[in-house]
């Protein structure tokens, strides 16, 4: 019988992070972006564990940088997924809200939910026992998982080390913030020694990363117009990131097509879109989350481009086919 352990992953842009419980019956917490999927198979079978011999699949939510491995490991390895029950119906259905991929406009290959997770309930590993956390704010259907023995929570993008997950006000709802705080309030509750997120480094101190995202939670429900500056930087940076950068002549006809683009605008800042492109712009440079290069603007955060080929694929839930799953 091997050693159970449990394996982290930090990862670059457009890649989220990775969670590995190696066990009797071994289980992958989110799989990355789609374009990152062969890296992905080799970190795995680095640390002792072919894609074959995977359990399941557990997704902490639906966005395209923690689910985007799914389609390669199930359709492959026949690899089962699990995940929320309210984002597993959207996928199941196709709908053209899973994943908000059409809204966000990112790719993510087609994958079905084989288990519908419900709070408190137990993902056995063999020697391990995880409780699924519904912890919903970045999205409906989030999730956080706690392992008792070692006192290990992994928290998708509810909260980061020094950073809190975008919220997602048009899709979400604008309770997503006192969600968010609920969620926190849970987690709070629980003795935890480590965390893991879903982007940057281990957290060694849960109590003080929680009681930070508690305070800006709180702060931004004063200033509700900083949860639409902070989303729309995270968003945009995510599109530069995915799309290796957008020539300055790009922009304005990019932007104007994109539904985030569109709602934010409009409805968080009350401006015509066309008025709200070059405020974006200033806001990304003037942050830092953005420079220009030769005439294409460019995000800072570090990341390993997706390649052209790839990204012209432009697969998303509306366009996929039954055929596409497994039976």
């Amino acid at each position: 019988m091997r050693k159970s352990s449990i394996i982290f992953f930090e990862r670059k842009f457009p890649s989220a992070n990775m969670i590995l419980i190696k066990d009797q019956l071994s289980i992958l917490i989110d799989t990355g972006f789609g374009s990152d999927v062969k890296d992905t198979e080799q970190l795995i079978k680095e640390v002792g564990v072919s894609p074959e011999e995977l359990h399941l699949i557990v997704n902490t939510h639906y966005h395209s940088d923690h689910v985007g491995g799914n389609f390669h490991l199930q359709k492959n390895y026949g690899v089962a997924i699990a995940a929320y029950k309210w984002e597993a119906n959207l996928i199941n259905s196709c709908d053209p809200e899973a994943c908000s991929a059409e809204w966000l406009d990112q790719p993510v290959e087609p994958y079905r939910i084989d288990t519908k997770l419900s709070d408190n309930d137990e993902i056995h590993t063999g020697s391990r026992t995880l409780k699924v956390l519904h912890t919903p704010g970045h999205t409906l259907g989030h999730i956080s998982l706690y392992e008792p023995e070692e006192e290990i929570l992994i928290c998708g993008d509810l909260f980061h080390k020094n950073d809190i997950g975008w919220l997602n006000i048009f899709r979400e709802g604008v309770a997503s913030i006192q969600r968010s705080l609920e969620s926190l309030d849970r987690l709070s509750r629980l003795r935890i020694g480590h965390a893991y997120s879903g982007h940057g480094p281990q957290i060694d101190n849960p109590v003080a990363s929680i009681d930070a995202a508690r305070k800006r939670f709180e702060k931004w429900l004063k200033a509700p117009e900083k949860i639409s500056w902070h989303a729309c930087k995270r968003i945009f940076s995510f599109t530069l990131i995915i799309k290796n950068g957008l020539a300055k002549e790009e922009i304005d006809n990019y932007l104007l097509k994109c539904g985030w683009f569109q709602d934010f605008a409009r409805y968080a800042f009350q401006l015509h879109p066309e008025e709200f492109i070059q405020i974006l712009l200033d806001e990304m440079i003037r942050s830092g989350a953005a420079i220009w290069h030769n005439k294409y603007l460019i995000a800072t955060a570090p990341y390993q481009a997706p390649q052209k080929k790839w990204m012209d694929k432009n697969i998303k839930p509306r366009g996929w086919k039954p055929q596409d799953f497994l039976t």
